[in-house]
């Protein structure tokens, strides 16, 4: 069994939801993803996968929602009130329902949120990872291997 904690790696893969849908896959890119085996970078179920895979296997994992993206947050669901401007000065009330903007969050980086919905009195925002609660499904194929 392979130990890859802490080496480079590279991966190709393709993501799936329950119902099939593909949502991710370097394979379309056509470029393998690179990264620190281990080192946090990447899903906890991810990494796990790929620490004991032998390069050139392929190996298909199914992740649950715990070990991918968390569990959906509801009180990560918040009414964000009208006359609060984000976005370009665009107020809070004015953002599209159904869409996922992007607002500033912690240290300015950009942050996708989902609008719920939004009308004169503000806006209802979903702030979970899109694929939060959702088990995930990869089909992975280890490229390369360094120390």
């Amino acid at each position: 069994m392979a130990d890859n904690a802490g080496k480079q790696v590279k991966v190709h893969y393709v993501g799936t939801l329950d119902d099939g849908t593909e949502f991710d896959s370097s394979v379309k890119r056509g470029e393998p993803l690179g990264f620190t085996c281990m080192a946090g970078q990447m899903i906890p179920g991810f990494d796990k996968a790929v620490a004991t895979m032998e390069e050139g296997q392929t190996q298909t994992v199914r992740i649950p929602a715990a070990e991918a993206y968390g569990e959906h947050d509801p009180n990560a669901v918040q009414t964000l009130p009208a006359g609060q401007q984000v976005m370009a000065m665009i107020d809070v009330a004015d953002l599209p329902a159904g869409k996922t903007v992007y607002l500033q969050g912690p240290g300015g980086q950009p942050m996708p949120v989902k609008v719920i919905e939004a009308g004169p009195q503000g806006a209802r925002v979903d702030m979970n990872h899109e694929l939060a609660g959702k088990d995930l499904t990869f089909e992975i194929t280890l490229v390369e291997v360094a120390d």
